[in-house]
């Protein structure tokens, strides 16, 4: 399965030729990005799309689907703030094209916006998320964060350390593919890490590349050994950037 992964930053070339994805069968993205600009690209793709929310989205808790189909937060009819078709997968499992994706959104707390948590906050969160795969009694493919795994290609700053729930996530739900954005990658460019069997992989930025249905893994590690840049559609473009 092909799959184009963005978080962070806008891609100025795929908002102007959103063809350089060709034959994408899903879009993942993980956060601080303009959701008209991924209405945009799971529009002209015509695939579908599964978010987490980074620490500079809006607020995207609360919503849910009642039976007769309506969104609704806080018990009333309500319009999430996500691209119509989207789907949020902060704090859920879902199934999207064949593929078992469970997502774990937001950042360490450093402000008082949204999407922001203190490692307890978020441990809770991901307890939660853990005993809703237990209860689908099927493996998780992709684990979807925006942050990353705490010493796993974390950033020098406090706001930009990860979580160590998703360590725990990681082991508990052997997923074969961790995509996280959040952190620039900087100088060393883009690169892999294993958790386990699990590879994690930032996405800052755009990446298309093909997994295994069956398992998760990114296909791809045949022509890139961990630690070294994994494919991408092209290299890193001028242009908006969400701030990581």
């Amino acid at each position: 399965m092909r799959v184009l992964a963005v978080s962070d930053e806008v891609s100025e070339a795929l908002w102007a030729d959103p063809s350089l994805a060709r034959g994408a069968e899903l879009i993942l993205a993980c956060g601080d990005l303009p959701f008209e600009y991924l209405g945009y690209l799971m529009n002209a793709l015509d695939v579908p799309l599964v978010f987490v929310p980074g620490n500079h989205d809006p607020d995207v808790s609360g919503y849910r689907t009642s039976r007769a189909g309506l969104t609704l937060r806080a018990g009333l009819p309500a319009r999430p703030p996500w691209p119509s078709g989207a789907i949020s997968a902060d704090g859920q499992v879902v199934d999207v094209a064949g593929l078992r994706i469970a997502g774990l959104g937001g950042s360490r707390r450093y402000t008082p916006g949204p999407n922001q948590y203190t490692d307890w906050q978020q441990g809770r969160r991901g307890r939660r998320l853990a005993l809703r795969a237990r209860l689908r009694r099927r493996r998780v493919q992709v684990l979807l964060s925006h942050a990353p795994p705490a010493g796993v290609g974390d950033g020098p700053d406090a706001p930009h350390q990860g979580f160590p729930i998703l360590n725990a996530l990681a082991r508990q739900l052997s997923p074969g593919l961790l995509l996280h954005g959040h952190v620039d990658p900087g100088p060393a460019g883009w690169r892999d890490h294993r958790l386990g069997g699990t590879v994690v992989r930032n996405v800052t930025g755009r990446h298309l590349f093909d997994i295994d249905p069956g398992t998760g893994a990114p296909a791809d590690l045949a022509a890139s050994s961990l630690g070294g840049q994994p494919p991408r559609i092209g290299p890193p473009l001028a242009g908006p950037r969400a701030e990581a």
